[in-house]
This record gives structure tokens, sequence and C-alpha cells, in this order.
């Protein structure tokens, strides 16, 4: 399993994301929000951010932060995060614009419209970055020391 750790520790860490988005979201609508264990974009916190984070950190504490594979992939998790919090996130704006137009002008013809939640605000980038911060300490030395 240890030969393993760079793959098993980021996917963990997603799925410990989504099931944190499902509970987050049914506590907050009071009803069960299935849909957001299967559906990654957007919420509390950043599941693109938290996976990415564990995997940058895993090779931190075991390859060392001077090494390249962690300078690769401390660059990707920049990308990443700067993407969740931009580009995608600018992307959702334009969705929502684009259904309410769709609505005045396409009201009650069963079309589907586009996905709103698409980016991050910073506070849930930065709790991706905490989750999978712990989640590469926990694993690290706790599971696989």
């Amino acid at each position: 399993m240890n030969n393993y750790k760079y793959l098993l520790v980021p996917v963990i860490t997603l799925l410990i994301c989504q099931t944190l988005k499902f509970l987050i979201e049914s506590i907050t609508t009071k009803e069960l929000v299935w849909g957001r264990l299967f559906n990654g974009t957007g919420g509390m916190p950043s599941s693109h951010t938290s996976f990415s984070t564990s995997l940058t950190m895993m090779l931190g504490l075991n390859l060392g932060f001077d090494s390249p594979m962690f300078a690769i992939a401390l660059v990707f998790t920049f990308i990443v995060s700067y993407d969740a919090m931009g580009l995608r996130m600018e992307s959702g704006k334009q969705a929502e614009a684009i259904n309410k137009l769709f609505d005045e002008t396409f009201k009650d013809k069963g079309m589907t419209k586009l996905k709103e939640k698409l980016g991050h605000k910073p506070e849930e980038v930065l709790a991706g970055m905490i989750l999978g911060t712990l989640s590469a300490l926990f694993f690290t030395f706790i599971i696989f020391k």
C-alpha cells in the first residue's frame, strides 16, 4: 500500500472532501443533497484544491520540500487553485446571466439550463488547501510512518 500512497491519499482526500460538501450543503438546505457526493464543482471546500494540495504535501513531506517533484506539484496546485477562483468562478457568473436570459426567453419550454456552481470563493479554496495539508500530514505521520 505504501507504493501507492501518492495516488491513494489524494483519492481518499477527494472522497472526504465530497462527503464534507454533501454534509455542509445538506445541513444548510435541511435536505439531503445526494448530487454533491458526485459533483465536485463549486462549494465548500474545494475538492480540486484539496486533491492537488494533498499530493503536493505528500511529495514535500516524503521527498523533501526542495525536490523537483514537489516544485512541479506546487506549480500545478497553484494553477488549479487560481483556476478554481478565477476562470471557473467567472464562468459560473456567466452561466447565471445566461440562465436569466434563458428564463425570460424560453420560459416553461422544458429546456436544460447551464450549470452555475463552477468556481470557488477564496475561503473555499483555502479550506481545500487546509484539508489537503491535514490529510497529507495524517497519512504521512500516522498511517504510513
